[in-house]
This record gives structure tokens, sequence and C-alpha cells, in this order.
């Protein structure tokens, strides 16, 4: 019996057990330990390498995906023949009598993870008997389970390049949805759009919550990025909360809803270690409302509203630069 083996192999299949269990069904757990630096050294690799190109950029959530599975499924595979490997005589080749060797643990384990085994080599004595049954147990679980996992951020990433589009396709700045709803005499109609880019945006929070992963989904295209979207959207319902006189604002309570929601999204910010910005994004303009003679409260009015959002200001430039965009993301 080889100890250091033995604790070495059940060390990693403790670990990956813990990983994937605290990735995949621990809502409020973010990524896990192991999987969430292997997220981060990727994205931020692949940022230096390819100097921000946003085709690039563009494979790193997939690629983090393909990656995070094959780690399971390797520290798994690893354990396993660990802990076979500590007791030589643990598996013996059925054609020839002989004890395993590393290559042959190796190759009994990886078809044990994912069968009952092909006969080449069997467990000798009841206790490698039932550990050939975790092993499989652990394999068809948990690689299904990692399966699962990615099958369910693939939706999510439609729901939110789908929430980014309906924002943008309002407008590209924040500016622009405020000046897209004014009717001539108010704000008439824009309650329900603002209301249902609420219920999507607390969706989409919740999902990043749930998987930090999503943070590193990087679209091509502006206008299907979330990381644009959300700053965009929260702007707007800024400028329509402090901007615009009361009088002339949408129902108070759907502007409320939705800023709450963007404030539930900027909260899962710390489970994918970004940090805000350390400087403040420029305040909208005002003057592009006046232009389409949309009532406005003074500038230093204003401005000092926004003395109060300074932090969450910050907070939204930081998803912006996070996701290696700029802040506004569109000039018009």
């Amino acid at each position: 019996m080889n100890p250091f083996y033995l604790v070495a192999g059940i060390g990693i299949l403790v670990a990956a057990i813990v990983d994937i269990i605290w990735t995949t069904l621990w809502v409020d757990g973010g990524s896990g330990p192991i999987s969430g630096r292997l997220t981060t050294a990727v994205w931020h690799g692949l940022r230096i390498g390819s100097g921000d190109r946003d085709r690039v950029l563009s494979i790193a959530g997939p690629l983090i995906l393909i990656l995070t599975l094959a780690m399971w499924i390797g520290l798994i595979w690893l354990g396993w023949t660990l802990v076979f490997a500590s007791y030589p005589a643990s598996l013996i080749s059925t054609r020839t009598g002989a004890v395993a060797d590393w290559s042959g643990r190796f190759y009994y384990v990886a078809y044990t993870m994912f069968t009952d085994g092909n006969g080449d080599y069997s467990p000798l004595g009841d206790v490698w008997e039932i550990a050939s049954s975790f092993t499989t147990a652990t394999g068809m679980a948990f690689v299904t389970l990692g399966v699962s996992y990615i099958l369910t951020v693939l939706g999510a990433v439609s729901d939110k390049r789908s929430f980014a589009s309906t924002v943008t396709g309002l407008g590209e700045r924040s500016e622009s949805i405020v000046r897209t709803g004014w009717t001539g005499e108010d704000f008439q109609g824009l309650d329900l759009a603002l209301e249902s880019l609420a219920t999507e945006l607390s969706l989409l929070a919740e999902q990043h919550k749930s998987y930090p992963i999503l943070h590193y989904y990087h679209s091509e295209q502006a206008d299907r990025a979330s990381a644009v979207a959300v700053p965009i959207f929260d702007e707007a319902l800024m400028l329509l909360r402090y901007g615009v006189p009361d009088e002339h604002s949408p129902d108070p309570a759907v502007v409320e809803s939705g800023r709450s929601s963007a404030q539930s999204y900027l909260e899962t910010l710390d489970t994918a270690f970004i940090e805000p910005a350390p400087s403040v994004p420029r305040a909208p303009d005002l003057e592009r409302l006046r232009d389409d003679d949309i009532p406005a409260v003074s500038d230093d009015a204003f401005a000092e509203a926004l003395t109060d959002l300074t932090d969450r200001r910050r907070r939204l430039l930081a998803v912006v630069e996070a996701d290696a965009w700029e802040w506004p993301p569109v000039e018009e």
C-alpha cells in the first residue's frame, strides 16, 4: 500500500467533486474555487494575447466551458487512477494475469468512468470492486451534471443576447432611449417596454449569479453585448428618474423596478472578481434631450443627483471595461 497515492487520489477526487457541485448546484455560490480561477486565467490570457480583439474574445465563453468540463473529467480520472495505484495488485490483466502498470490503470479508469469496463482488467478483491463501482458512479453522474450545466449556460447566453438586442434596439445610448420614448408630450408607451426589460434583467441577474461564466461570454457586436446594454438601460432609467421633471417622467414604480433589477445585476460582479472602475464615466448629455424638446432639469441639479450615484456608475463602467468595450459605446 502506498499511502501517498491514496491520499493524493482521494484529495483530488474531493476537490473535483466539490468544485463540480459548487459550480453547478450551488445557486448563490458562483464558480467553484478551481473552475473560477481557470475562468479568470483564460479570460485574462485571451485579452492580453489578442489585444482585446472581439473575434478572439468571442471564443472565450465556449473555450472556458470546454476546458472546465475537460478539467473535471481529468481530475476525476487522475484521482481514481492514483487510488488504484495506491495498491499495486488492485488490478490484474484478465489475459495475462499480470498486475496492471500505470498505462493499464489509466486505461481501466477511463473505461470504467463511462461504462462497466471492457474486461481487459479486473479488480482484485471486494474493496477494489467497490472502488470500481464508485468510479463508474462518479464518472457518469458528474460528467452528466457537467453536460447539463453547459446546456443551461448556453440557454442563458441566448437570454442575455436577447436582452441586449432589445435594449440597443431602443437606442445605443441612454439619451437615445429617452428620446425614442418621448411622444412629444409624454412617455406614454415606454412603461411597458421598461417593465419588460426590467423583468428580463432580473432574470439575467439571477443567471449571472448562478453562472458567473456568463460574464465572459463576449459578443463580437456591441449591440448584442449585455455588458453594454445594462449600463445603457440603467443610465436611461437614471435620466428618467433624475434628468426629467417628475410631472413628465414615466411611472416611478416602473423606473425604480428597472433600477432595482440593474442593481441586482451589479451585485453579481463580486462573483466574477470585477472591481469598480477607478474613474467615473462621462455623464449623459441633457442637451440631447432638449434638442427634441424633452423637458429636463437644470444641469446643476442633474450633476448634484449624479454625485450620489458615483459608486453605482463606477460599477457600471467596470461592467463595460471588463468585457473590453468603451463607455459610452457608440457616438451618435
